[in-house]
């Protein structure tokens, strides 16, 4: 399961790529390619940050390994992220602007960690998004179809929020933990699981392999 690269956090349109975000996805891509991970399968959420990181992934492996590309992606909408701002408005009805400020930028935080809470606690719904059930649900049933039709490796480029439920959850933790583990993810983070026909296993969660040379300390990022 990989995170989408760094989107445009503070932009008027959050669901883009920056070129450091494409940059995070190709370098996935070449990473994978070099370690000859093939892929049976992709799936990917129905946002534009996904499929662009997919896209990064699938131009990134290609440059390393032209005789193999990467399998095409499904769309599957049950991997989108949540609406943050929704999110927020759920609990907040004051005035939000664009967060450019260190201090803007906690309170931002420090409000969707509130909405988010009370939203998987059943004590708001946010506008236009579907229960925390539902999403919980959508997030699940991706890993049920990997589980019931494929046998190899399989990609699934999603978001923070889709990610870290299903770690916690495989891991039995509360949405609590789920939402903190969210807030430590960071852009083109890789976490693994395997599958057999009865469960999936977490092995590992947020690496950046692509990213550990020191030289690339820089294209690290959260949001």
């Amino acid at each position: 399961m990989v995170r989408h690269g760094q989107a445009s956090f503070g932009a008027s349109n959050y669901d883009q790529l920056s070129p450091l975000g494409l940059q995070q996805s190709t370098r996935l891509g070449a990473y994978f390619a070099a370690h000859d991970l093939r892929f049976e399968a992709a799936l990917m959420g129905s946002l534009v940050r996904h499929r662009q990181t997919f896209e990064g992934i699938c131009q990134g492996y290609a440059q390393a390994r032209p005789e193999a590309p990467v399998a095409t992606a499904q769309v599957w909408p049950g991997l989108n992220e949540y609406h943050p701002e929704a999110v927020i408005r759920a609990v907040y009805q004051g005035p939000l602007s664009r967060a450019d400020t260190p201090e803007q930028y906690r309170a931002h935080f420090q409000l969707l960690r509130k909405g988010l809470t009370a939203w998987a606690n059943a004590q708001v719904q946010p506008e236009g998004m579907p229960t925390y059930q539902d999403f919980k649900a959508g997030v699940h049933q991706a890993l049920a179809h990997v589980q019931q039709h494929y046998d190899g490796p399989v990609l699934v480029v999603s978001s923070g929020g889709p990610i870290s439920l299903a770690i916690a959850d495989l891991m039995g933790a509360s949405p609590e933990a789920g939402i903190e583990l969210n807030f430590r993810m960071r852009n083109s983070a890789v976490s693994e699981l395997v599958f057999n026909t009865k469960r999936h296993t977490v092995v590992s969660f947020n690496t950046l392999p692509h990213l550990a040379s020191p030289d690339l300390a820089s294209w690290v990022t959260f949001t």
